[in-house]
């Protein structure tokens, strides 16, 4: 329980430490010498805490100092420049979101429940299951790439249905049965004689790898804020004529159109489990021509871009203000507040048992029922509040209203897609039980066909 965690504030990961505080202090024992009003986040990179005592020396020697002066003078270097609504406060945090839910009544979570169900009922009806297994990537399913190379089958089971779900959207084309000299990667088009790849949220880059091996692009970015060892960069390299440029930077400060390697080369843009906001400044840093204010009509895609697959996913850690269509959310009748309860709700989609495929499961009448049952509850007394009836929904329940709000969640970035010109299309790219967070959005410009 909350009243049994250590009450040290971890930035990086936006809550407190889980573990036990010491029988005579509010800390756990690596933190029970520091009060929290001690630490504070480094204004460097906030990713880590410092003393504030020890400020003024850590700012001097602070090891991510030399990158962040060198980021700064890169011209693709923008602050904020994806982040959305510049004007709404700091992120809210998942303690703050459960807070807010537990603080509603029972009649006004079961209001907003069946405004979740409606929503779903009439927004993400065309949702298809779409498994994919090209036959470009039988090198990799079947184990024929170097052995030094990381294999996990459930990872390459989503590296390859992404791509497959690429290629069969007509974005990306395969070498396998072509004639020698047909073009490779990209659709055919007489102007894209470079073929490009950004991949955001890189990591390590194997979802590039597996691309670059089996539909042979020539020209890749992989864009990551962190270091990561054992990359795909030194495979990569070795490929003859191959370009690879790493740019380590947060995607919400990326102008990709100030990129010099990149400029007037036609690209493909790919994400494999982009966290929450990430999705959104992605295609913020993609689709980053701006409408005339007023004219919707004169919205229009990047022109180089010339398809997008994004594998979503961690849809609680979203945030109302970097999320791209808040317009669909409103038009819909969805609030602020109703939106974070939203997010905080997709982590219930990931915390039960998947061996069965309970995104297969649409009939949430079992659901409703237990929330009117507690609703009756709690007017004989039976049941105190938000929390208690959270605490008897069956995980089934549960799972199933997180379902329907990532899917929600995701159809308004597909809608945002489609407003920006593009062609777009929301499909289930593995089962369940490969990944819980198996939503892929995909995109093309209109000349893909």
């Amino acid at each position: 329980m909350e009243e049994n965690r250590c009450k040290f504030w971890l930035p990086k990961k936006n809550r407190f430490c889980a573990n036990s505080p010491l029988n005579d202090s509010q800390f756990c024992g690596n933190h029970k010498l520091r009060s929290i009003e001690q630490w504070i986040p480094c204004p460097i990179d906030p990713s880590h805490s410092v003393l504030k005592e020890n400020l003024g020396g850590h700012v001097k020697r602070c090891p991510l100092l030399k990158q962040a002066q060198s980021l700064s003078l890169q011209p693709f270097y923008q602050k904020g420049i994806n982040a959305g609504n510049e004007e709404e406060e700091d992120n809210v945090s998942s303690e703050m979101k459960r807070s807010a839910v537990y603080s509603m009544t029972v009649t006004q979570l079961c209001k907003l429940i069946n405004k979740i169900e409606s929503v779903h009922a009439s927004t993400c009806k065309d949702i298809l299951e779409s498994y994919k297994v090209p036959e470009a990537c039988n090198m990799w399913i079947k184990r024929e790439v170097d052995r030094k190379l990381p294999f996990q089958e459930k990872h390459v089971a989503q590296q390859a249905s992404i791509l497959g779900n690429l290629e069969d959207f007509g974005v990306i084309k395969s070498s396998v049965g072509s004639k020698e000299g047909d073009n490779q990667g990209f659709c055919s088009e007489n102007s894209n004689s470079v073929h490009a790849v950004v991949e955001f949220g890189a990591g390590r880059g194997y979802l590039t790898q597996m691309l670059a091996d089996c539909y042979g692009f020539d020209t890749v970015f992989l864009v990551e804020r962190k270091s990561y060892k054992l990359k795909a960069d030194r495979s990569l390299r070795q490929k003859e004529s191959l370009i690879l440029e790493r740019l380590r930077i947060d995607i919400e400060d990326l102008n990709l159109n100030a990129v010099e390697s990149l400029r007037g080369i036609p690209y493909l843009a790919i994400g494999k489990h982009l966290c929450g906001p990430a999705t959104d400044l992605t295609l913020r840093c993609c689709l980053s021509e701006q409408c005339n204010q007023g004219s919707v009509q004169d919205c229009r895609s990047n022109a180089n871009l010339k398809g997008l697959a994004i594998a979503t996913c961690c849809h609680h850690l979203c945030q109302w203000k970097h999320y791209t269509n808040r317009k669909f959310m409103s038009d819909l009748g969805i609030t602020k507040e109703q939106f974070h309860a939203i997010t905080w709700f997709t982590s219930w989609a990931v915390d039960a048992d998947h061996g069965s495929d309970l995104s297969d499961i649409t009939d949430c009448s079992l659901h409703s029922q237990s929330i009117y049952y507690s609703e009756e509850k709690q007017r004989s007394g039976d049941v105190h509040g938000v929390e208690d009836v959270v605490r008897n929904m069956k995980p089934v329940e549960r799972a199933m209203l997180g379902f329907k709000c990532k899917q929600i969640i995701d159809v308004g970035r597909m809608m945002w897609a489609k407003e920006h010109g593009l062609d777009s299309q929301f499909v289930k790219y593995v089962p369940s039980s490969i990944s819980p967070e198996n939503h892929l959005l995909l995109a093309r410009h209109a000349k893909c066909l």
